[in-house]
């Protein structure tokens, strides 16, 4: 007991070679986020080859944005708890570790039951207002209902593998994921190949493996052999952790809401042009869905490490962490956006069948992929001085820069620039607009607040 208690008391992230020590943090991040993507892919993969472009538009176009409002707001807002468990470990506060672990997993479990509630009731209202091509109605619904039943483990996962990395183990939810995506892969084959169930049977194997994955993680912190292990009777709110975590967490999950609802306008217009329009948008989000998974581990790995280090009074690792994280990124984006942009049309055609309608798919994918791809560097800004800003507990200046850089910027762009062209390249270009004006206001008000906080 008292060896494993020294082991996590060890600290590398305040103490070791940033550089390596990132990385060595960030592969198990990406691999695990490339695993818990793999299995939305290879869902996409196997109803866009076995059952219908329809079916594949109803999976990932509509349905796939309401599902990232509801988990997007609420992962949000976890981050807060990732922040407060990263500032208090950094500072070997391992009373307060505890008091915010268990009011973590309190929210988690909490804020899944809401979501299942109000997702399942309110999905054909959403389904409705979204405009959803009529011929994927059905399947949408159909599938998003299934879907929101299983939003209690698939929250609990998110905030319970937030929890471990906070704690520096990236590892962990890493093996979890590979357990759940090849469960996933096996069910897929079972309910939608052999047995034909469509929609309904991919609905099925995700919130299976959902299920899994959350049983796993919470076994996972429960076996931790330190003070600060989960006690599943232990588990309850406290009210000074739980306003400091919606303090923190708040403005991220209210940003993470409007990212996805002005996606929402963007999918809306992106229906207007008819299945073969949303199927390839469908096929798309599933190819740069990498991209973003490299952007977003990063991030993570950053908030982690300035969280720490900041906790812990180590300014000057503040500082080499975010230098460290916007190398890594830069580097990896642009890399990947030249094999993005040159091997376009064989990426496309994973999703896409002989079906009557494929070429008009690829048509559509091709040109969504030359307006977007060459401009990814862009963004890389906004994810990670967001996520430094995060980590030393400062939300809410970025919030509203996000939400005034991207978001209101977009659905002014969706509803007067769109309509003078009425082409779809229009539509797709309104991302590169977004990140360039919000990339400029991150960088202006970071480096206002590294003059401000001298010692930062």
């Amino acid at each position: 007991m008292e060896k494993t208690e020294n082991k996590h008391l060890q600290n590398s992230i305040i103490e070791g070679n940033i550089k390596v020590e990132m990385l060595r943090y960030f592969f198990p991040l990406l691999f695990g986020s490339f695993f818990q993507q793999l299995y939305n892919t290879v869902d996409a993969i196997i109803v866009g080859k076995y059952v219908s472009p329809e079916a594949l538009a109803a999976v990932g176009g509509s349905a796939a944005m309401i599902v990232n409002l509801f988990v997007g707001f609420f992962g949000g807002l976890a981050s807060g708890a990732t922040v407060v468990i990263a500032q208090f470990y950094g500072a070997k506060q391992m009373k307060m570790v505890k008091k915010a672990i268990h009011t973590s997993i309190a929210l988690a479990f909490t804020g899944g039951l809401a979501f299942t509630i109000i997702g399942f009731i309110f999905t054909p209202w959403g389904i409705e207002v979204l405009k959803t091509p009529k011929d994927t109605i059905d399947m949408s619904t159909m599938y998003l209902r299934i879907y929101f039943l299983g939003m209690i483990p698939n929250i609990v996962y998110n905030v319970g593998s937030g929890v471990l990395r906070a704690l520096g183990d990236s590892k962990s939810p890493l093996w979890v994921l590979l357990v759940a995506t090849f469960s996933n892969i096996i069910l897929d084959i079972l309910f939608v190949i052999k047995m034909d169930m469509g929609v309904v049977g991919v609905a099925i194997a995700t919130i299976l493996c959902q299920l899994i994955s959350s049983i796993l993680i919470l076994v996972i912190m429960v076996r931790i052999k330190a003070e600060y292990k989960l006690r599943l009777k232990e588990i309850a709110f406290d009210k000074g952790i739980m306003n400091r975590i919606i303090q923190i967490g708040l403005p991220a999950g209210i940003q993470s809401s409007m990212y996805t609802l002005s996606n929402l306008l963007i999918q809306s217009a992106i229906n207007s042009f008819g299945t073969a329009a949303v199927s390839a948008w469908a096929a798309y989000g599933k190819i740069d869905v990498i991209l973003w998974m490299i952007m977003q581990s990063l991030g993570i790995a950053v908030t982690t490490f300035v969280g720490q280090n900041y906790g812990a009074g180590k300014n000057s690792r503040v500082r080499e962490s975010i230098k460290q994280g916007l190398i890594f990124t830069y580097a990896m984006t642009i890399s990947l956006s030249i094999i993005m942009y040159v091997a376009r049309m064989p990426l496309l055609g994973l999703f896409i069948s002989n079906h009557k309608i494929g070429a008009e798919v690829l048509r559509y994918g091709n040109v969504m992929m030359r307006c977007m791809v060459p401009f990814y560097g862009i963004y890389v800004a906004v994810e990670i001085l967001a996520g430094a800003l995060r980590g030393i507990g400062d939300t809410l200046i970025p919030t509203i820069m996000t939400l005034s850089g991207i978001c209101l910027l977009r659905i002014v762009w969706i509803l007067f620039i769109v309509p003078i062209s009425g082409k779809i390249e229009m539509v797709v270009y309104s991302y590169p607009v977004t990140w360039a004006v919000t990339s400029t206001m991150f960088i202006i008000y970071f480096v206002y607040v590294m003059v401000k906080k001298k010692s930062f």
